[in-house]
């Protein structure tokens, strides 16, 4: 696996847990793409709520799994090479811990160290309506380099299905690190 881009995956405890279960899918597809997979406690309940998955077979659709409370382990350290770096889906307190540097945990650490290190952290933020203080720390995670790419379904592409909306979210935040799942393009308007 040396010769794989490393990607971190992270899952955070907001509602979206079958979007975090395709970007899984998807990556699993690419044969030159290991995934590194961080799920916070908050996740395990959302996903054991949202999904017919239990968080160890979560964790079995990833090359990696980490402990949310190992803070020594590899993604914590800028001399783990990786491509970048996803939340999906990113809580509100997930972007708040990120602007502010409060790395208490594994998820928290890791994204600090992708911004630091320059790398791409995109972010899967969950909330609806964002508060002023939502949009003060959204603002503050994207200045400091993240991108910020909320669950938005594409109803331009007339999509079948809550399936296929996930398929095309997931496969549209893939791209963000120049990883090609197959999505269609935008073709433009008749």
């Amino acid at each position: 696996m040396a010769d794989k881009k490393r990607l971190i995956v992270g899952m955070s405890g907001a509602s979206g847990a079958p979007l975090t279960v395709e970007i899984l899918k998807q990556l699993n597809q690419l044969e030159d793409v290991e995934t590194h997979l961080i799920v916070t406690h908050s996740a395990e309940l959302t996903l054991v709520q949202e999904t017919d998955l239990m968080p160890a077979e979560l964790r079995k659709m990833a090359d990696v799994s980490y402990d949310i409370d190992s803070v020594g382990a590899e993604p914590a350290s800028g001399s783990f090479k990786t491509i970048g770096m996803i939340i999906v889906p990113c809580s509100m307190k997930t972007v708040a811990g990120i602007a502010s540097g409060y790395s208490d945990n594994l998820l928290l650490r890791a994204a600090d160290v992708i911004l630091k290190e320059r790398r791409k952290l995109v972010l899967a933020a969950r909330e609806m309506p964002l508060s002023t203080l939502h949009l003060k720390n959204l603002y503050e995670v994207s200045s400091l380099g993240a991108v910020v790419m909320p669950p938005v379904p594409a109803w331009y592409r007339k999509p079948a299905s809550l399936e296929e909306c996930t398929r095309d979210m997931a496969g549209r935040m893939l791209q963000q690190f120049g990883l090609d799942t197959g999505i269609k393009e935008w073709g433009g308007l008749l």
